[in-house]
C-alpha cells in the first residue's frame, strides 16, 4: 500500500498549499477590484463559516468626484472573503475531505492486513502439521488411533479463527475495489481543478498579491475616519446566558488577539469567560474562567489592550481588570456620574455607565444631575482613568436605547426592542450633533448591549440571550493625490 499511500500523501500536500493559498491570498486580490457590492450596499461576515480573519481590510466599492475634485468613496470594512463562495474552494474541500476518508480507511486496512498476516504466519506450522497428519491417515487409514484423532481434533480447533480470517480478507477486498474507484474518481476531480487553475504562475502571481496589498494598505491609512451610512443584517454568532449580557474581543488597534470574553447578566456579576477563539465562542469550549475581585453592574464592559474597564457595583469607580495578570490594575471614581439605576438606558438594568472604544481611544458614556440627565461623554486615559475631555450631548440618556462610538462620533438608538433605529449623532469633533435614520433588524427584539469593535470594524449586540454580529458602511471623503 506505500504507492497509493504515497499518491495520497501528494494530493493532500498539494491540497493544503492550493487552499492556503486561495484563502489567504486571492480575499485580497478579489478585494482590489473595486465593483464588488452587495444588492444592499451592506456587507455581511461569515463566522468560522460565520466570521473572518482578522487581517482582512476594507473594500472601496464606489466611488465620484465632489465639486472641489475630492475623491468621494464609500467603504464597507472589513471585505468580504469571496474565495469562500468560489465553487472551485467547496471542490477543494470536498476534496480534501475525500482524500482524507480514503486515507483513514487505507490505514484501517493497512493495520488489520498486517494484523490477519501475523496471525496467519503464526498458525503456519499448525496448519502444516494438520495437513501431514491429514495426508498419513488418508494413505494409511489403519495408523488412525483414538489418541491420534483426539490430537488432530484439537488441532482443528485451533484452526477455526482462521475462516473469520480469511472471511475478513475477501470483506476487505470488496473495500479495496470501492476505495479504487473512490481514488480514480478523485484523480479525474484534481486533474479538472489543476486543469481550472494550473495556468497560474503562483509564485508571480503571489509576488502580485503581495505588491497590490501594499498599495491597498497605503490607500486605506489615508482613508482614516467615517461616518456611519447603514447597518447590515444580523449575524448570530452564538446563543448562549440569559436575556441580560455583553461579549467582546479586545478593541485596541493593532492587536493579535483573538480571545473572546463573555459576561452574563448585569447585576453583581463577577464571572467572566474567556474562550481562545472566535470559533471556541461558537462552540462553547477551549475556556478559562476569571473570577472578578469586584462585581461589576450593567453591560457596559470593554476589553481594551489587555484589560477590562467595567463600572463596579452600586458606585460609579470604574474598575481596569488585567486579564494576563489576573488582577486589578486601577480604581477611579467617574465623578458626578449617576449609578445604580439613577440614569439608565431605557431597558434598564443598572446602564448607567457605558464604557467604549473606538478608533480614538476609550470612552465612558453616562449623565449626572448636573447634566439633567442628558447623555455626556468623556475621553477617558486608559492608564489612569482620567477624563481627558467632555461633552454634553444635550440628548437624554434614558430615552436611548443603546448607543455607540465609531470615530469619535456618539450614535445612539432610539429604542432597545424591535423596530429599533439610529437615529442621533453627536460628533465630538466638532461638538455638533444631527438625527439621522440608520434602521437595523432588531432580530431577538431585546438588546441589552451594543458597542462598536473597531478592530473588527463591527457592532457586537448581546440580543435577548443571543450574541449578534452587524456589519457597518462608512462614508469617506479622501484626497485624490497619490
Amino acid at each position: 500500500m506505500s504507492v497509493p499511500m504515497l499518491k495520497i500523501g501528494a494530493v493532500l500536500s498539494t491540497m493544503a498549499m492550493v487552499t492556503n493559498w486561495m484563502s489567504q491570498t486571492l480575499p485580497s486580490l478579489v478585494g482590489l477590484n473595486g465593483t464588488a457590492t452587495a444588492p444592499d450596499g451592506t456587507h455581511q461576515r461569515i463566522v468560522s463559516a460565520l466570521y473572518p480573519g482578522t487581517d482582512e481590510g476594507w473594500q472601496v466599492y464606489s466611488s465620484a468626484s465632489d465639486p472641489d475634485g475630492k475623491c468621494v468613496c464609500t467603504v464597507v470594512a472589513p471585505a468580504r472573503n469571496l474565495c469562500k463562495r468560489d465553487p472551485r474552494s467547496r471542490q477543494l474541500r470536498l476534496l480534501t475531505e475525500q482524500v482524507q476518508n480514503v486515507s483513514q480507511s487505507v490505514e484501517v486496512l493497512d493495520l488489520r492486513t498486517s494484523r490477519d498476516l501475523q496471525y496467519v504466519r503464526d498458525t503456519e506450522p499448525l496448519l502444516k502439521g494438520v495437513e501431514g497428519r491429514l495426508n498419513i491417515y488418508t494413505a494409511n487409514p489403519h495408523s488412525l488411533t483414538s489418541k491420534g484423532l483426539q490430537e488432530l481434533k484439537g488441532q482443528m480447533s485451533q484452526l477455526r479463527p482462521l475462516s473469520s480470517v480469511v472471511e475478513q480478507y475477501r470483506s476487505d477486498l470488496l473495500t479495496l475495489a470501492l476505495l479504487r474507484g473512490e481514488v480514480l474518481n478523485l484523480s479525474v476531480t484534481l486533474t479538472t481543478i489543476q486543469e481550472e487553475v494550473g495556468a497560474y504562475d503562483y509564485e508571480e502571481l503571489q509576488q502580485r498579491v503581495l505588491l497590490l496589498e501594499t498599495r491597498l494598505h497605503s490607500c486605506m491609512n489615508k482613508l482614516g475616519c467615517g461616518r456611519l451610512t447603514g447597518v447590515s443584517i444580523p449575524i448570530t454568532v452564538r446563543a448562549s446566558g440569559s436575556r441580560f449580557g455583553s461579549w467582546m474581543t479586545d478593541a485596541m488597534i493593532p492587536s493579535s488577539d483573538s480571545r473572546v470574553w463573555s459576561m452574563d447578566g448585569y447585576y453583581k456579576g463577577r464571572r467572566v469567560l474567556e474562550f481562545r477563539t472566535m470559533g471556541d465562542f461558537t462552540r462553547g469550549q477551549n475556556f478559562v474562567q476569571h473570577l472578578l475581585p469586584h462585581p461589576w453592574a450593567g453591560t457596559g464592559h470593554v476589553v481594551y489592550n489587555g484589560s477590562l474597564y467595567y463600572n463596579k457595583h452600586q458606585s460609579n469607580i470604574l474598575v481596569q481588570y488585567h486579564f494576563r495578570s489576573r488582577s486589578v490594575l486601577l480604581q477611579r471614581s467617574l465623578s458626578g456620574a449617576g449609578y445604580n439605576n439613577t440614569f439608565p438606558y431605557s431597558w434598564g438594568g443598572s446602564s448607567d455607565i457605558d464604557l467604549m472604544a473606538d478608533e480614538t481611544g476609550l470612552w465612558a458614556i453616562y449623565t449626572s444631575i448636573p447634566n439633567a440627565g442628558n447623555i455626556q461623554v468623556s475621553r477617558l486615559d486608559p492608564r489612569t482613568l482620567d477624563v481627558l475631555q467632555s461633552w454634553n450631548t444635550g440628548f437624554p440618556k434614558r430615552s436611548a436605547g443603546e448607543a455607540f462610538m465609531i470615530c469619535g462620533t456618539l450614535y445612539v438608538t432610539n429604542s432597545h426592542l424591535a423596530g429599533a433605529k439610529v437615529h442621533f449623532a453627536y460628533h465630538t469633533n466638532s461638538s455638533t450633533y444631527e438625527y439621522t435614520d440608520i434602521p437595523f433588524h432588531n432580530l431577538y427584539s431585546h438588546i441589552s448591549m451594543m458597542d462598536y469593535n473597531p478592530r473588527e470594524r463591527a457592532l457586537y449586540t448581546w440580543n435577548n440571550g443571543h450574541q449578534v454580529i452587524y456589519n457597518v458602511t462608512l462614508f469617506h471623503v479622501i484626497r485624490s493625490d497619490g
